[in-house]
């Protein structure tokens, strides 16, 4: 140990003369009595440190911190940040940055539940250009090179890791496209109930005149259709929700302080059937 010298150690100091000349001298005694053990001498433990002692009584610094568990999938507060330092979602005009921050985890919330969703599925197609152009028009929000890869550095991503984030958002759509798009129609009254009610006020507001309904035709369809999209994808996004296990934190709890849950879904409990009630007896006849 250190800090002290045990007893054993010390013998091995005397110098080996005295030794022998101690051993000669007892040689009768100890033909007639095998010889005592030495008493043992209690050694005391070294103390620690000061410098150990205070650095374990100092708190350990807060790395990252868990915002959201879906389904047993944890949501940190670094995928929240990597959205936001990459300009993956923008602020809309008048939303606070706590605001946003929580609209950015609500949408990671309904990432993550979709993802499972696929996974589940094993869809896997995704049209590489697509990925590449998203991961182009990423890079295009900052001023240079350096300073792309200086913010890829600091959210923990390289350029393949990136292309792996994109690539899940990416597999969402492509589902959303190829599973539930099938199902939304949209009709010539649609298109006419569109351009009367919709297109013709709009371009009156603004002075000028509605260009004539061929023309616009199906740039109104297209319109109509990602409307119906998106509401097919928000009802299909709330249902994968009711059956889920969700369990959302405080994203403004002071770093080194417990989180403690604010809100709480889960699924459903199985409805257990009514017991039956005994049917009465009837009385002996």
């Amino acid at each position: 140990m250190t800090g002290s010298r045990s007893p054993l150690r010390s013998l091995v100091l005397i110098p080996a003369f005295l030794v022998m000349a101690a051993m000669s001298a007892a040689v009768p005694a100890a033909a007639q009595a095998p010889p005592k053990p030495a008493p043992k001498t209690a050694v005391k433990p070294a103390p620690k440190p000061a410098a150990a002692a205070s650095a374990a009584a100092s708190p350990e610094t807060l790395k990252d911190r868990v915002l959201a568990v879906v389904d047993d999938d944890p949501i940190l507060g670094s995928d929240v940040e990597r959205v936001v330092r990459l300009g993956l979602e923008t602020p809309k005009p008048g939303e606070t940055p706590a605001v946003f921050r929580r609209r950015v985890l609500d949408e990671l919330i309904e990432q993550r539940l979709q993802f499972h969703e696929i996974d589940r599925f094993g869809f896997e197609q995704v049209p590489v250009d697509e990925i590449q152009r998203r991961v182009a028009a990423i890079r295009a929000r900052f001023p240079d090179e350096a300073a792309f890869q200086k913010a890829l550095k600091e959210v923990g991503l390289d350029p393949k890791g990136l292309r792996q984030l994109v690539t899940r958002q990416l597999l969402v759509l492509t589902y959303v496209d190829e599973r539930l798009g099938p199902s939304v129609f949209v009709t010539p009254d649609d298109v006419n109930r569109y351009y009367r009610d919709v297109l013709g006020p709009e371009m009156q507001k603004r002075g000028q005149p509605a260009p004539p309904l061929d023309q616009v035709r199906e740039d109104i369809r297209e319109t109509l259709k990602q409307q119906k999209m998106t509401a097919q994808m928000e009802s299909w996004t709330k249902g994968l929700r009711e059956k889920a296990d969700v369990l959302l934190y405080s994203a403004d709890t002071p770093a080194g302080q417990p989180l403690p849950p604010v809100v709480k879904t889960l699924r459903a409990p199985a409805k257990k059937d009514a017991p039956k009630k005994d049917a009465p007896k009837k009385p002996p006849v």
